[in-house]
């Protein structure tokens, strides 16, 4: 059990960031977050290292203007 999502969401939750992470269906993670830029870098950062026993191959980042959409950091269960 890799637990990617509860990772993601307790770095996002640690550096003050908001949005969601969600699985994809196929086997890769989504994840929307808002923040500082030096606190987002932190967090592309922290997601390279991921959880103990997984993988990660590769991170795609797509810079935009946070929206404000979101109140707090959640796991998509969707």
């Amino acid at each position: 059990m890799v637990m990617f999502r509860d990772f993601a969401c307790r770095a996002a939750l640690r550096f003050g960031l908001t949005g969601f992470v969600r699985n994809q269906s196929n086997d890769t993670v989504f994840v929307v977050a808002e923040g500082t830029q030096e606190t987002l870098e932190q967090f592309i950062t922290e997601l390279y290292k991921g959880p103990m026993f997984a993988r990660v191959d590769d991170i795609r980042v797509d810079w935009k203007k946070p929206t404000g959409e979101f109140s707090r950091f959640t796991i998509n269960y969707a």
